[in-house]
Protein backbone atom coordinates (compact mmCIF):
# COMPACT_ATOMS: atom_id res chain seq x y z
CA UNK A 1 0.00 0.00 0.00
CA UNK A 2 1.20 3.66 -0.86
CA UNK A 3 1.37 6.36 1.48
CA UNK A 4 2.08 9.55 1.67
CA UNK A 5 1.57 13.04 2.77
CA UNK A 6 3.07 14.78 0.17
CA UNK A 7 0.13 15.45 -2.51
CA UNK A 8 2.92 15.35 -5.39
CA UNK A 9 3.69 11.93 -4.78
CA UNK A 10 0.44 10.51 -4.82
CA UNK A 11 -0.24 7.75 -7.36
CA UNK A 12 -3.21 9.05 -9.89
CA UNK A 13 -5.79 9.10 -11.09
CA UNK A 14 -7.97 8.04 -8.04
CA UNK A 15 -11.21 6.48 -6.54
CA UNK A 16 -11.50 8.48 -3.21
CA UNK A 17 -13.20 7.75 0.35
CA UNK A 18 -12.68 10.75 2.24
CA UNK A 19 -12.35 11.21 6.35
CA UNK A 20 -10.95 11.42 9.21
CA UNK A 21 -11.87 7.77 10.21
CA UNK A 22 -11.01 7.49 13.52
CA UNK A 23 -11.88 4.17 14.64
CA UNK A 24 -12.82 2.45 11.12
CA UNK A 25 -16.27 1.73 12.58
CA UNK A 26 -19.53 0.60 10.83
CA UNK A 27 -20.57 3.83 9.28
CA UNK A 28 -16.65 4.54 7.89
CA UNK A 29 -17.15 0.90 6.60
CA UNK A 30 -20.09 1.80 4.58
CA UNK A 31 -18.08 4.97 3.31
CA UNK A 32 -15.25 3.03 2.30
CA UNK A 33 -17.29 0.21 0.62
CA UNK A 34 -17.59 1.99 -3.36
CA UNK A 35 -13.77 3.14 -2.80
CA UNK A 36 -12.66 -0.62 -2.15
CA UNK A 37 -15.40 -2.05 -4.94
CA UNK A 38 -14.35 0.90 -7.58
CA UNK A 39 -12.52 0.59 -11.05
CA UNK A 40 -12.45 4.17 -11.63
CA UNK A 41 -8.90 4.75 -10.48
CA UNK A 42 -6.76 4.16 -7.69
CA UNK A 43 -8.31 2.74 -4.45
CA UNK A 44 -7.33 5.64 -2.20
CA UNK A 45 -8.27 6.78 1.72
CA UNK A 46 -7.76 10.46 2.09
CA UNK A 47 -7.78 11.35 5.56
CA UNK A 48 -6.15 13.83 8.15
CA UNK A 49 -3.32 14.05 10.72
CA UNK A 50 -3.21 15.19 13.19
CA UNK A 51 -6.87 15.02 14.03
CA UNK A 52 -8.84 18.19 13.19
CA UNK A 53 -10.15 18.41 16.15
CA UNK A 54 -7.03 18.49 17.96
CA UNK A 55 -6.04 21.45 15.99
CA UNK A 56 -9.15 23.45 15.91
CA UNK A 57 -9.63 23.04 19.68
CA UNK A 58 -5.78 23.38 20.44
CA UNK A 59 -6.29 20.47 22.70
CA UNK A 60 -4.83 17.12 22.54
CA UNK A 61 -7.17 14.02 21.14
CA UNK A 62 -6.79 10.69 22.17
CA UNK A 63 -7.69 8.38 18.82
CA UNK A 64 -10.01 4.76 18.79
CA UNK A 65 -7.24 4.17 16.12
CA UNK A 66 -3.67 5.87 15.89
CA UNK A 67 -2.17 6.36 12.52
CA UNK A 68 -0.25 2.83 12.52
CA UNK A 69 -3.03 0.84 13.44
CA UNK A 70 -5.47 2.85 11.32
CA UNK A 71 -3.07 2.60 8.32
CA UNK A 72 -2.52 -1.19 9.11
CA UNK A 73 -6.06 -2.14 8.80
CA UNK A 74 -6.80 -0.07 5.53
CA UNK A 75 -4.02 -1.99 4.54
CA UNK A 76 -6.11 -5.58 5.23
CA UNK A 77 -9.33 -4.23 3.63
CA UNK A 78 -6.87 -3.85 0.36
CA UNK A 79 -6.67 0.05 -0.22
CA UNK A 80 -3.88 0.70 -2.67
CA UNK A 81 -3.30 4.34 -1.15
CA UNK A 82 -3.43 5.93 1.69
CA UNK A 83 -3.29 10.17 1.54
CA UNK A 84 -2.65 11.60 5.13
CA UNK A 85 -3.18 14.81 4.93
CA UNK A 86 -1.31 17.45 7.36
CA UNK A 87 -3.69 19.24 8.74
CA UNK A 88 -2.89 22.65 9.87
CA UNK A 89 -4.67 25.97 11.12
CA UNK A 90 -4.08 27.31 7.55
CA UNK A 91 -5.57 24.32 5.74
CA UNK A 92 -8.45 24.65 7.82
CA UNK A 93 -8.81 28.41 6.45
CA UNK A 94 -8.81 27.62 2.95
CA UNK A 95 -12.02 28.21 1.01
CA UNK A 96 -13.63 25.12 0.27
CA UNK A 97 -13.24 25.50 -3.88
CA UNK A 98 -9.72 25.41 -3.10
CA UNK A 99 -9.64 21.99 -1.69
CA UNK A 100 -11.83 20.73 -4.55
CA UNK A 101 -8.94 22.35 -6.71
CA UNK A 102 -5.67 21.61 -5.27
CA UNK A 103 -6.55 18.23 -3.40
CA UNK A 104 -9.13 16.64 -5.66
CA UNK A 105 -8.07 17.96 -8.92
CA UNK A 106 -4.39 18.41 -8.89
CA UNK A 107 -3.44 16.53 -6.24
CA UNK A 108 -5.50 13.70 -6.62
CA UNK A 109 -6.83 13.58 -9.90
CA UNK A 110 -10.67 12.02 -8.24
CA UNK A 111 -12.86 9.91 -11.01
CA UNK A 112 -14.95 8.83 -8.28
CA UNK A 113 -15.54 9.33 -4.33
CA UNK A 114 -17.29 8.74 -1.52
CA UNK A 115 -18.21 10.90 1.58
CA UNK A 116 -20.38 10.36 5.06
CA UNK A 117 -23.20 12.57 4.86
CA UNK A 118 -22.04 14.50 7.43
CA UNK A 119 -18.48 15.57 5.44
CA UNK A 120 -18.13 19.19 6.33
CA UNK A 121 -14.74 21.05 5.03
CA UNK A 122 -13.16 24.34 4.57
CA UNK A 123 -13.29 27.83 6.40
CA UNK A 124 -15.94 27.52 8.98
CA UNK A 125 -17.05 24.42 7.59
CA UNK A 126 -18.58 26.62 4.35
CA UNK A 127 -18.43 22.94 1.87
CA UNK A 128 -20.02 19.75 2.72
CA UNK A 129 -21.02 16.91 0.85
CA UNK A 130 -23.84 18.70 -1.31
CA UNK A 131 -20.56 20.88 -2.34
CA UNK A 132 -19.05 17.95 -3.57
CA UNK A 133 -22.06 16.29 -5.82
CA UNK A 134 -22.05 19.49 -7.11
CA UNK A 135 -18.49 19.76 -7.80
CA UNK A 136 -19.14 15.83 -9.33
CA UNK A 137 -22.46 16.78 -11.40
CA UNK A 138 -20.49 19.01 -13.25
CA UNK A 139 -17.57 17.05 -14.36
CA UNK A 140 -19.68 13.65 -14.46
CA UNK A 141 -17.43 12.51 -11.79
CA UNK A 142 -19.85 9.90 -9.44
CA UNK A 143 -19.74 11.15 -5.78
CA UNK A 144 -21.36 9.06 -2.86
CA UNK A 145 -23.03 10.66 -0.04
CA UNK A 146 -23.27 7.44 2.29
CA UNK A 147 -26.10 8.22 4.93
CA UNK A 148 -25.98 7.52 8.36
CA UNK A 149 -25.56 4.72 10.00
CA UNK A 150 -27.88 3.13 13.04
CA UNK A 151 -27.34 0.42 15.25
CA UNK A 152 -29.98 -0.51 17.69
CA UNK A 153 -31.86 2.96 16.71
CA UNK A 154 -28.80 5.08 17.16
CA UNK A 155 -26.14 6.47 15.56
CA UNK A 156 -22.66 4.99 15.07
CA UNK A 157 -20.04 7.25 15.71
CA UNK A 158 -16.46 7.03 17.11
CA UNK A 159 -18.00 9.17 20.41
CA UNK A 160 -20.30 6.37 21.55
CA UNK A 161 -17.62 4.06 20.81
CA UNK A 162 -15.24 5.99 22.87
CA UNK A 163 -18.54 6.36 26.12
CA UNK A 164 -18.53 2.80 25.78
CA UNK A 165 -14.93 2.34 26.46
CA UNK A 166 -15.05 4.73 29.35
CA UNK A 167 -17.78 2.85 31.19
CA UNK A 168 -15.99 -0.73 30.24
CA UNK A 169 -18.90 -1.41 27.65
CA UNK A 170 -16.38 -3.79 25.70
CA UNK A 171 -19.25 -5.69 23.99
CA UNK A 172 -20.94 -2.54 22.32
CA UNK A 173 -17.74 -1.16 21.39
CA UNK A 174 -17.61 -4.40 19.18
CA UNK A 175 -20.39 -3.88 17.91
CA UNK A 176 -19.99 -0.39 16.68
CA UNK A 177 -16.95 -1.27 15.03
CA UNK A 178 -17.86 -4.62 14.01
CA UNK A 179 -14.34 -6.13 15.49
CA UNK A 180 -12.72 -6.04 19.09
CA UNK A 181 -11.33 -3.17 20.35
CA UNK A 182 -8.01 -3.59 20.32
CA UNK A 183 -4.60 -2.70 22.06
CA UNK A 184 -1.19 -2.82 19.96
CA UNK A 185 2.14 -2.12 22.19
CA UNK A 186 5.50 -3.27 22.70
CA UNK A 187 6.52 -5.19 25.49
CA UNK A 188 8.57 -3.24 28.08
CA UNK A 189 10.27 -3.86 31.17
CA UNK A 190 8.34 -4.07 34.16
CA UNK A 191 8.50 -4.08 38.37
CA UNK A 192 8.22 -7.81 38.23
CA UNK A 193 5.45 -7.41 40.01
CA UNK A 194 3.14 -10.03 38.78
CA UNK A 195 6.01 -12.72 38.46
CA UNK A 196 6.57 -12.58 42.25
CA UNK A 197 2.64 -12.98 42.82
CA UNK A 198 2.56 -16.14 40.34
CA UNK A 199 0.90 -14.35 37.78
CA UNK A 200 3.58 -12.90 35.16
CA UNK A 201 2.79 -10.04 32.89
CA UNK A 202 3.35 -8.24 29.97
CA UNK A 203 3.70 -4.54 30.44
CA UNK A 204 2.80 -3.06 27.19
CA UNK A 205 4.00 0.20 25.59
CA UNK A 206 1.48 1.86 23.59
CA UNK A 207 1.00 5.01 21.42
CA UNK A 208 0.73 7.72 23.84
CA UNK A 209 -2.62 9.07 21.90
CA UNK A 210 -4.50 5.80 22.23
CA UNK A 211 -7.88 5.57 23.68
CA UNK A 212 -7.63 3.32 26.45
CA UNK A 213 -11.17 2.25 28.31
CA UNK A 214 -11.80 2.62 32.14
CA UNK A 215 -9.52 0.99 33.88
CA UNK A 216 -9.88 -2.31 35.49
CA UNK A 217 -9.56 -5.86 34.70
CA UNK A 218 -10.46 -7.73 31.38
CA UNK A 219 -10.83 -10.84 29.37
CA UNK A 220 -8.76 -10.50 26.27
CA UNK A 221 -6.97 -12.84 23.31
CA UNK A 222 -3.62 -12.11 22.86
CA UNK A 223 -1.66 -12.13 19.23
CA UNK A 224 1.92 -12.99 19.93
CA UNK A 225 4.41 -13.68 17.19
CA UNK A 226 5.56 -16.89 18.63
CA UNK A 227 1.81 -18.32 18.60
CA UNK A 228 0.26 -19.29 15.55
CA UNK A 229 -3.29 -18.70 17.30
CA UNK A 230 -4.48 -15.78 19.77
CA UNK A 231 -4.11 -16.77 23.40
CA UNK A 232 -6.39 -16.25 25.89
CA UNK A 233 -5.41 -13.62 28.84
CA UNK A 234 -6.29 -11.15 31.58
CA UNK A 235 -5.60 -7.66 31.07
CA UNK A 236 -5.56 -4.89 34.12
CA UNK A 237 -5.21 -1.13 32.94
CA UNK A 238 -4.46 1.08 35.99
CA UNK A 239 -2.24 2.29 38.80
CA UNK A 240 -1.76 -1.22 41.20
CA UNK A 241 -3.82 0.98 44.06
CA UNK A 242 -2.63 -2.12 46.24
CA UNK A 243 1.02 -1.39 45.88
CA UNK A 244 0.66 2.56 46.00
CA UNK A 245 1.08 2.20 41.92
CA UNK A 246 1.86 5.69 40.62
CA UNK A 247 2.13 5.32 37.09
CA UNK A 248 -0.39 3.85 34.38
CA UNK A 249 0.15 0.71 33.06
CA UNK A 250 -1.28 -1.75 31.10
CA UNK A 251 -0.48 -4.91 31.54
CA UNK A 252 -1.68 -9.16 30.34
CA UNK A 253 -1.35 -12.03 32.15
CA UNK A 254 -1.52 -14.97 29.22
CA UNK A 255 -3.66 -18.03 30.53
CA UNK A 256 -1.87 -20.85 29.02
CA UNK A 257 1.50 -19.60 27.56
CA UNK A 258 4.74 -18.75 28.93
CA UNK A 259 7.75 -17.35 27.33
CA UNK A 260 9.61 -14.10 26.85
CA UNK A 261 7.62 -11.09 25.02
CA UNK A 262 10.35 -8.64 25.52
CA UNK A 263 10.82 -5.95 22.82
CA UNK A 264 7.88 -7.85 21.00
CA UNK A 265 4.77 -6.29 19.78
CA UNK A 266 1.43 -7.88 21.00
CA UNK A 267 -2.07 -7.25 20.37
CA UNK A 268 -4.54 -7.42 22.53
CA UNK A 269 -8.49 -7.85 21.68
CA UNK A 270 -10.85 -6.83 24.44
CA UNK A 271 -13.80 -9.47 25.20
CA UNK A 272 -15.13 -8.43 28.09
CA UNK A 273 -14.92 -6.29 31.18
CA UNK A 274 -14.69 -8.31 34.41
CA UNK A 275 -14.45 -5.76 37.28
CA UNK A 276 -12.72 -2.56 37.84
CA UNK A 277 -9.23 -1.73 39.49
CA UNK A 278 -9.25 -1.59 43.54
CA UNK A 279 -7.14 -1.84 46.78
CA UNK A 280 -7.15 -4.95 48.30
CA UNK A 281 -6.34 -5.03 52.23
CA UNK A 282 -3.89 -7.70 52.14
CA UNK A 283 -1.50 -9.47 48.98
CA UNK A 284 -3.00 -12.34 49.69
CA UNK A 285 -6.70 -11.07 49.30
CA UNK A 286 -4.98 -9.22 46.12
CA UNK A 287 -3.76 -13.16 44.75
CA UNK A 288 -7.41 -14.69 45.58
CA UNK A 289 -8.79 -12.18 43.54
CA UNK A 290 -6.68 -12.65 40.66
CA UNK A 291 -7.14 -16.30 40.59
CA UNK A 292 -10.85 -15.45 40.91
CA UNK A 293 -10.46 -13.19 37.49
CA UNK A 294 -8.63 -16.31 35.39
CA UNK A 295 -11.46 -18.07 36.08
CA UNK A 296 -13.96 -15.25 34.87
CA UNK A 297 -11.99 -14.53 32.02
CA UNK A 298 -11.65 -18.02 30.96
CA UNK A 299 -16.05 -18.04 31.34
CA UNK A 300 -16.17 -15.07 29.29
CA UNK A 301 -13.84 -16.15 26.42
CA UNK A 302 -15.86 -19.79 26.22
CA UNK A 303 -12.91 -21.78 28.10
CA UNK A 304 -15.18 -22.59 31.33
CA UNK A 305 -14.29 -26.22 31.07
CA UNK A 306 -10.76 -25.84 31.69
CA UNK A 307 -11.45 -23.95 35.21
CA UNK A 308 -10.47 -26.47 37.04
CA UNK A 309 -7.46 -27.02 35.46
CA UNK A 310 -6.02 -24.02 36.76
Amino acid sequence: MHITSDLAQTLRPTAVAIGNFDGLHLGHQKVLQPIRDSLQGVRTVLTFHPHPQEVLTRRPQLLLTPPAEKLDLLAQMGFEQVVLLPFTPAFACQPPQEFIQTVLEQGLRVRHLSVGWDFCFGHRRSGNAQTLQAWGSERCIPVEVIPETKLNGERVSSSRIRAALATGEVSTAEALLGRPYRLTGEVVQGDQRGRQLGFPTANLRLPPEKFLPRDGVYSVWVDVPAAAAALPGVMNIGHRPTFAGLQHTVEVHLLDWTGDLYRQEVRVALRGFIRPERRFPTVADLIQQIQQDCQTARQQLGLAEQVGMV
